[in-house]
């Protein structure tokens, strides 16, 4: 009986060693079943009493790493503490930004030429590395935390200090939550594999310090050297394998910020320099929210742990546009239709950034306003823009918070579509891009 429940276990495993090199679609509905099955043949190998108490052993974990790629040789450790990384060897590394990074897939705002082939030759290095080493590190997490609108991931690693870096920013997840998932993100992670896998997606070898490199569609991420040091690189690359995820389960990501003022929270809409000046008084530093009909929650983990992991539907939503004509008020209210118009065109100092998203996302910002639209006018939410670009001087720090902090509690006059110059801009800008826009869209 031993020897079937080796041989069902092994030969499960070969056959997902080959699907995961050969996968069409993120959401992999047989990944639930083939990894289930992995689950009877833990449990079965328990009621047979194989040795299973040793630490970095758990035939479990083996099978549902062979589905990724990778054949443990000796070792797997799983969701270790901060303190057994430590003594693993992990150390507070240098930090990193502006890694190079490679994203294929339907994405806008970022997409590389990388091939699918060539993004599959660097997935059979990355597999073959992690399969050669004694010792592998696994972290499960999620990105944003709402109750059944996030997106799990798993690390797989060849260093502790990479998993440390990534577990910092990644919500905690269930135990088995990854595993019972029917599409996660599988992130590897690989700090010492040779410098020429670069060369696969295009990179030199002689400027190798590290990489990152997502596949939208197979919701894959491998980060080559030093690239678990960018942070931010990372989080922009995650943030793009997470949305399908997160909005095929009723979710809405988006490129903003959120501020709490007691019971209440504000979804803020800003440029970068903008929002910087006020970033101590917000939830997180970090951009990208998650809203639904459930609440809203930061896409990754806050800055302060012992915090709420997630809110109530946010009490107001604030656009923060920079006008210095005098057209646009400092601050005024949105009808919803108008809130989505004005984050669909996310006007900035002259230039237009639609749905205020500059990183890579695989989303059309039409399709974003839309479905903010519905949350808006579904659930009563008030919105206002606030206009930062005055003729005298700017609006920042104090003064921003202010007004910010006045749409909560101030009775806060509707915005008048002015005529002129800067309502062609827009016109111009938006009938350029898209052929028609909703008939409850306006400026």
């Amino acid at each position: 009986m031993r020897n079937r429940a080796l041989k069902r276990f092994i030969d499960n495993a070969s056959f997902l060693s080959e699907l995961v090199l050969k996968p069409s679609l993120p959401c992999y509905m047989s990944f639930l079943s083939n990894e289930a099955s992995f689950s009877t043949d833990q449990q079965e190998a328990e009621t047979l009493g194989f040795h299973r108490e040793g630490p970095g052993v758990s035939y479990g974990l083996y099978g549902a790493l062979a589905g990724k790629g990778v054949i443990v040789k000796d070792k797997a450790f799983r969701n270790l503490k901060a303190s057994e990384l430590h003594k693993k060897g992990a150390s507070i590394t240098e930090s990193f930004s502006g890694l190079p990074m490679h994203i294929r897939g339907n994405v806008l705002g970022g997409a590389s030429e990388t091939t699918k082939a060539q993004f599959g030759k660097l997935l059979k290095q990355v597999t073959s590395h992690l399969s050669s080493i004694s010792e592998v590190f696994v972290h499960d997490g999620a990105i944003g935390s709402l109750p059944k609108c996030d997106a799990k991931v798993r690390v797989i690693s060849d260093s502790p200090a990479a998993v440390l870096s990534l577990s910092n920013f990644l919500w905690e997840t269930p135990t088995r939550a990854v595993s019972h998932d029917s599409c996660p993100i599988t992130v590897y992670a690989v700090t010492s594999i040779s410098p020429t896998a670069g060369e696969t997606i295009g990179l030199g070898a002689k400027d190798y310090r590290g990489f990152i490199a997502a596949d939208v569609e197979r919701s894959l991420l491998v980060l080559g050297g030093k690239g678990f040091s960018d942070a931010n690189g990372i989080k922009e690359a995650l943030a793009a394998l997470a949305g399908p995820i997160i909005s095929s389960r009723g979710g809405i990501p988006l490129s903003a910020r959120l501020l709490a003022s007691g019971d209440s929270v504000t979804i803020l809409f800003a440029p970068e320099d903008v929002i910087q000046s006020i970033s101590d008084k917000l939830v997180t530093k970090d951009s990208g929210v998650v809203l639904s009909s459930r609440g809203i929650s930061p896409l990754f983990q806050m800055k302060n742990p012992g915090g709420p992991s997630f809110f109530k539907l946010p009490a107001t939503v604030v656009l923060i546009t920079s006008d210095s004509s005098g057209v646009i008020p400092s601050i005024s209210k949105l009808s919803p239709g108008q809130a989505a118009y004005h984050f669909l065109a996310g006007f900035q100092d002259g230039k237009f950034v639609p749905a205020y998203c500059k990183g890579p996302s695989p989303f059309d910002p039409l399709e974003l306003s839309q479905a903010l639209f519905s949350e808006l006018q579904n659930n009563q939410i008030s919105s206002f823009l606030i206009n930062v670009g005055g003729r005298d001087k700017s609006v920042a720090g104090k003064d921003l918070l202010k007004l910010v902090q006045s749409t909560l509690k101030e009775d806060i006059p509707p915005f008048e579509q002015p005529k002129g110059d800067l309502r062609t801009r827009y016109k111009i800008f938006l009938s350029g891009k898209y052929k028609e826009l909703p008939s409850q869209f306006s400026f």
